[in-house]
């Protein structure tokens, strides 16, 4: 197992790269549009799914939708309990040699390298996400972290063909998925802003704030990890948590975590 999860997230990354090339190379007015569609899902599955709420729980909601959450991010081979005890690491060792994927350690080591070899052990990922662990649904969409990703990209083959699956979803996968996390995890503790003088290096760059619908204002979230918001100012435009607000105006989720008012706007 443990060297699948070090060989298979290579070999997909190549695979999807490959096939967002190919698409690129003739794109049509279509192929936009499933683009859109698919940067969208995977934006709610990663920033919403996987990253506010499994690794920061950052709002509630039921067990049923959390599976649905966890689904959703396992369809673009994301892992709610490796996902959040591996970023739960992150900001405890943050900006030191512990953490999984420093900037310290290279460009090459936050794009890629933390993804084959991240230096995390099992019990560790398994420690930091334990409130994750009692639910024997989202353990096994760590065992099997494949299986979904391969089955989305099946359904997605057999209704739309090899085009929708290189225009969507690997086009959109490599964008929002890959190098989106990637300038976050680099250029988000290197290049912006700092609001917040914290122990960690993370700046709020205005450019990924927009582009990543709300990730790319990371000192606001290193500063307060479990607010369900990250954009703090009118201006800090966060797309995710505008999406957060209208899932609990459709009772899907609940108790969306604000940061102390007085505090965030210092």
């Amino acid at each position: 197992m443990a060297e699948a999860r070090r060989a298979l997230p290579a070999a997909a990354i190549l695979v999807a790269h490959v096939m967002a090339l190919s698409a690129l190379a003739r794109m049509r007015r279509a192929d936009w549009v499933a683009f859109a569609v698919f940067a969208t899902l995977i934006s709610l599955a990663v920033g919403a799914g996987l990253h506010r709420y499994f690794a920061h729980r950052a709002f509630r909601t039921s067990r049923a939708f959390q599976l649905i959450l966890g689904l959703l991010g396992g369809a673009f081979f994301g892992d709610p309990v490796g996902f959040a005890g591996k970023h739960r690491l992150h900001h405890r060792y943050s900006d030191t040699p512990r953490d999984p994927h420093s900037p310290d350690e290279g460009a090459w080591h936050c794009w890629l390298g933390h993804l084959v070899d991240d230096r995390c052990s099992e019990r560790a990922v398994l420690a930091a996400a334990h409130d994750l662990v009692r639910y024997p649904e989202l353990m096994w969409l760590h065992r099997f972290f494949y299986v979904p990703g391969i089955a989305a990209v099946f359904l997605v083959a057999v209704f739309g063909g090899y085009r929708l699956v290189a225009a969507g979803y690997a086009l959109a996968w490599c964008v929002m998925a890959f190098h989106g996390p990637a300038l976050v995890n680099y250029f988000c503790h290197r290049v912006g802003r700092r609001r917040y003088e914290i122990p960690d290096r993370s700046t709020n760059n205005v450019l990924l704030g927009v582009l990543l619908l709300g990730e790319g204002w990371h000192n606001n979230h290193h500063r307060f990890p479990r607010a369900a918001r990250a954009g703090f100012r009118w201006y800090e435009i966060d797309l995710i948590f505008y999406g957060l607000k209208l899932l609990s105006w459709l009772g899907l989720v609940w108790d969306l975590r604000e940061p102390p008012a007085a505090r965030r706007l210092a």
